[in-house]
């Protein structure tokens, strides 16, 4: 399963890095020798455009108190700032030779690099960590404004390093690489639980970065790879700086770069995250009966927690977030009277009420643009390892390891929350009764699982009993 994760993750870097590699690897030797004005004014001048624009973002990240925003952003307008420098000091423009356009060409992406990995580290996610932020920048954007004072009027006391291809220049590729692609694979696992463009963006952002330090490092000015190298960096800052706009505007904070995004918060935000039809489902579902909503969104919860814990990708975690909300969707089509009947329910009702898990399938075929895995979570969630369950009687062979845990977080969370009839089962005599189980209707591991995660929750917030569920949890979950 770790493999699967791993190669999913590597699967949407390699598409993202794709394009910016494969032209430098076709063009990026070509001779390319346009006038220096191209350089002064493609480079400079838009390098400016963009320092503005990461500048504003800054300030409304701090606005909103968002403190990666504020991070990123200004580590994008120190970026841009450098980019600046460089392109100004093209020489024959404004000034002479220089060592200053080789230093500042190297420095950009390493210290973006640098300032955006800062924005994983927990001492820069607070609020409160927002003036120490912007003082830091404040200094650094000072100290390039020095070096660009003193390059500009006495060219000679700046070097121009590293040279392109030097063992600097080399060390300097490796460890900024490194770092983005550290990054690369945080906002790849965020894209693969999201499936948001904006999240895919910011992998397709880095990766043109990544590309164009190999540009600015190894290549000279005379390779249309240098050349690419530029618009590459440009770009990337522009479509990772305007995912994270596109997050502020929305209200959110961007969380593509820090990675930490967990499967259960896309359970918790599912317009956000898994999309309209979802949400508009579960409004449709909590309309007809709330207490089934309710437990349809602990049961995902739960689900892609253990999930989590047993290593599903994030692929999976993401159908399992999707198959575990919506799995009682067919008690749609069971009439009130049954599916909210007070007392027990006779044989032909019990009949009625087995026939939620293929309505629920049928339901979300004839909506369309559901995976073949969610569907089968929806039909298949009350099927048992020794063919007792329904409605197709399968046996563990072709059960997958979705389809256990969420049988497994289906029957807990029934026994666990009081019914009209009976008191909520203590969290112990609930965990005894799976166990009792284990092997012959619910696989061992999901179980053992399932008592991992509940041992890290508070204990009010591990016994469901405090909610309600829909009248007929409870009766599916046990023997008739």
């Amino acid at each position: 399963m770790l493999r699967r994760s791993f190669l999913g993750t590597l699967a949407v870097i390699a598409g993202c890095a794709a394009v910016p590699v494969a032209l430098l690897a076709l063009f990026g030797n070509v001779m390319f020798m346009p006038p220096m004005w191209v350089h002064f004014y493609g480079v400079g001048v838009t390098a400016l455009v963009a320092m503005a624009a990461a500048v504003f973002l800054m300030i409304a990240g701090a606005q909103q108190q968002d403190a990666r925003t504020v991070v990123v952003a200004g580590g994008f307008a120190l970026m841009a700032a450098l980019l600046a420098v460089h392109g100004l000091m093209t020489p024959g423009v404004l000034v002479g030779m220089n060592g200053l356009i080789s230093v500042t060409g190297a420095a950009t992406l390493s210290v973006g690099a640098a300032v955006l990995a800062l924005s994983v580290l927990s001492p820069f996610a607070a609020p409160t960590a927002i003036p120490r932020v912007l003082g830091v920048q404040a200094a650094i954007a000072v100290a390039i404004v020095t070096l660009s004072l003193v390059g500009a009027f006495f060219p000679s006391t700046v070097p121009a390093v590293p040279e392109p291809r030097s063992t600097p220049a080399l060390l300097l590729l490796a460890v900024t690489l490194v770092l983005y692609g550290w990054l690369a694979v945080r906002a790849a696992n965020t894209f693969l639980l999201t499936r948001r463009l904006a999240d895919l963006a910011v992998v397709l952002g880095l990766m043109l970065l990544a590309a164009a330090t190999y540009g600015a490092l190894v290549l000279t000015f005379m390779d249309l790879g240098w050349w690419f190298g530029h618009l590459f960096e440009v770009l990337g800052i522009a479509i990772v700086g305007g995912s994270l706009a596109y997050d502020l505007h929305r209200g959110r904070r961007s969380r593509p770069l820090v990675g930490d995004l967990r499967a259960s918060e896309i359970v918790a935000s599912e317009e956000a995250f898994l999309g309209a039809r979802v949400r508009a489902l579960m409004v449709t579902l909590a309309a007809k009966d709330t207490s089934t909503e309710e437990h349809t969104r602990r049961v995902a919860t739960l689900a892609v927690e253990i999930g989590e814990q047993m290593g599903l990708s994030r692929s999976r975690l993401r159908s399992m977030a999707i198959g575990g909300l919506l799995h009682d969707i067919g008690k749609l089509s069971i009439p009130d009277a049954i599916l909210q009947k007070p007392g027990p329910l006779d044989d032909d009702e019990f009949t009625v009420i087995k026939t939620h898990p293929e309505r629920g399938r049928e339901l979300l075929e004839e909506l369309g643009g559901f995976d073949e895995s969610v569907t089968r979570l929806v039909l298949d969630h009350h099927e048992r390892l020794d063919g007792r369950g329904y409605p197709r009687g399968l046996r563990a062979d072709h059960l997958d390891l979705a389809t256990r845990i969420l049988a497994v977080c289906d029957v807990y969370d029934a026994l666990v929350s009081p019914r009209v009839y009976r008191d909520a089962w203590p969290v112990e005599k609930a965990i005894a009764h799976l166990q009792s189980e284990a092997e012959t209707s619910f696989d061992a591991r999901c179980v053992t699982a399932l008592i991992l995660v509940l041992a890290g929750k508070p204990s009010e917030q591990s016994n469901g009993a405090v909610h309600g569920v829909g009248a007929m949890g409870a009766r599916l979950a046990l023997p008739n």
